[in-house]
């Protein structure tokens, strides 16, 4: 009896903060990349609220199976943080990561996939975006905090985020200046000054696919159009080597 030959999907992968996390939701940009790829990758989303650089380094080898076949078929990698890290020292230390130590988490995050046989070119780092800090600081003292973000220390980690994406030969998606490019009015992108809007989802999966569309063209339709199967043998059409 023949052994029938499984089918593996290349992925892409999403990895982030709930920036991430929350991109699946409806009129999402990882929704948007994930119907765009249908039949040619899996888009899996690693988006874990709250996290910060630190934390996913930490956390990005337990996420990478190097022994398996599908996981060594990574087409590739979007890593989005920096919207936690950029917290305050003082009004949020739990989330806080300073900013040196910031640029070194995303060249060890860029090693480690480089490990799992990612190479920098597939891999596309996001900045944080702008933050509207009239309407985050509602959001904090709601949760009975002071304001624990500014827009200007959200735009040094930005800056950092492209320098290393620059070092390490991965493009970079820079959210923070494209949203405040001709003084645009910013706040149309954000949901709670922080979090994106569906505007700002709209935003990021333009601005993205623009950088992924190439890392992804070769990426073939996986098993045949319905029209091309053959009805009178289907098994010759469905299980060969495709």
């Amino acid at each position: 009896m023949s052994t029938l030959k499984t089918v593996v999907w290349p992925r892409v992968i999403l990895f982030g903060d709930s920036i991430t996390q929350f991109s699946f939701q409806a009129n999402g940009w990882g929704a948007d990349v994930a119907h765009r790829l249908a039949r040619k990758c899996d888009v899996v989303n690693r988006g874990l609220s709250g996290y910060n650089s630190r934390w996913a380094k930490l956390l990005l080898p337990r996420l990478l199976d190097t022994t398996s076949s599908a996981d060594n078929n990574i087409a590739a990698v979007t890593v989005f943080f920096g919207a936690n890290d950029c917290a305050l020292q003082d009004k949020n230390p739990q989330q806080h990561i300073p900013l040196e130590e910031y640029s070194e988490n995303l060249r060890a995050i860029t090693g480690l996939l480089s490990s799992a046989g990612v190479p920098a070119d597939r891999v596309i780092f996001i900045t944080p975006p702008p933050l509207h800090e009239p309407a985050w600081e509602k959001e904090c003292i709601l949760k009975g905090h002071p304001l624990n973000r500014l827009n200007s220390a959200a735009g040094q980690y930005a800056e950092a985020c492209v320098q290393v994406a620059g070092q390490c030969g991965a493009a970079a998606l820079d959210l923070w200046t494209l949203m405040q490019k001709d003084g645009q009015d910013y706040t149309v992108y954000l949901s709670d000054g922080l979090h994106l809007s569906q505007k700002g989802n709209q935003f990021v999966a333009l601005h993205l696919w623009g950088l992924l569309e190439s890392r992804v063209a070769d990426l073939p339709f996986i098993l045949p159009y319905w029209g091309d199967v053959d009805a009178e043998s289907p098994e010759s059409s469905l299980l060969g080597d495709q």
